[in-house]
């Protein structure tokens, strides 16, 4: 028998649980024109939308298929592509369709050792070696903020020459530097030697052997680095605005029609175009801040710039300058002397 309660309440208290909202079962789906009941509704699961059968109405969109697979598409050779399993790589093998065991089985370790003996058991031969190269490529060009599109590129390059065994005998390092420089000029990224070469501790002639190389047995098409292409990512290291970045440009295009950095590389040529312009629209930079941008020596840009400096009034036409921003009273007079 429960004890009396010494005190018992005027008004019992309800329970809590009787207070929580509960789901209204009453509530149906049905068409707002037709208002037919019971409601005529069609899951159209090829289609992803929630249709009246009676009017045709869209109800709803984007509803899941939650059947059974009970057809398969498979093609003679018995492949079976089947709700399971990751998404396939096309930048490794065809069988990809492969089972997994769990690591985790409540901390008895059996199912650890099991998933290390049976990746032992089915691991492609060659297949470990290209994701670990694959993973290296994507590394490399987001630090220094290449697209997916020149990394993809790399990558398609790099298995090339694994299957074709182009470089026997060289580092990885150094085949996988070449195939992101063969990718930067397939895709008209500018990217040089120098920062390819800090980026993976690659000796500069190693990476030039390989990419001889290369470019000769796969016949790729790379373009020749324009000067045009490193401006922009020069000036905007060096926070110059846009418009003293659009006046380098102009000036790299007339000096090449005039052929006065004529046999320069066209890093030395931006270097030295951007030296240049930016004392003439007054955000003077240094030869040393422009060095360690571009990547080349003080000396190389001042000789490029005494050239510049002797034509300058061919190259550049003060009058069509004005009207742009920190133009006024502009004159050759702030450049230095070379």
């Amino acid at each position: 028998m429960a004890p009396a309660i010494p005190f018992p309440l005027r008004d019992p208290q309800p329970d809590a649980t009787s207070q929580l909202p509960q789901p209204n079962l009453s509530v149906k789906v049905i068409c707002p024109d037709c208002r037919k009941m019971p409601p005529n509704i069609v899951e159209e699961f090829a289609s992803g939308d929630l249709v009246c059968g009676d009017c045709g109405l869209v109800l709803g969109d984007r509803i899941i298929d939650t059947r059974s697979e009970w057809r398969t598409f498979a093609n003679d050779d018995g492949d079976d592509p089947s709700r399971v399993g990751a998404a396939a790589n096309f930048l490794l093998g065809d069988n990809q369709l492969d089972t997994v065991i769990s690591r985790r089985d409540g901390g008895s370790g059996t199912a650890k050792d099991l998933n290390k003996v049976h990746g032992r058991t089915t691991a492609v031969k060659g297949e470990r070696n290209l994701l670990q190269a694959y993973k290296e490529i994507s590394a490399m060009c987001d630090s220094i903020s290449l697209s997916k599109l020149v990394s993809d590129t790399a990558k398609q390059l790099y298995k090339r020459v694994e299957d074709e065994k182009l470089l026997r005998g060289k580092k990885s390092d150094a085949i996988i530097a070449a195939c992101i420089f063969i990718a930067c000029r397939q895709e008209k990224v500018g990217r040089t030697f120098r920062e390819l070469c800090a980026l993976t501790r690659v000796p500069k002639t190693e990476i030039g052997r390989c990419y001889k190389v290369l470019q000769t047995k796969l016949q790729t098409d790379t373009a020749v680095m324009n000067s045009e292409d490193l401006m922009s990512r020069f000036c905007s290291n060096l926070n110059l605005p846009a418009y003293v970045q659009k006046a380098g440009v102009d000036l790299v295009k007339r000096a090449k029609d005039l052929g006065t950095l004529a046999g320069k590389s066209p890093i030395s040529v931006a270097a030295a175009c951007i030296y240049l312009i930016s004392f003439l629209f007054r955000y003077p930079k240094t030869t040393k801040d422009i060095a360690h941008i571009a990547g080349v020596s003080e000396v190389t840009i001042k000789s490029a710039y005494r050239q510049l400096f002797g034509e300058r009034t061919k190259l550049i036409d003060l009058d069509s300058l004005k009207g742009k921003p920190n133009t006024e009273g502009l004159t050759f007079d702030d450049l230095p002397l070379p």
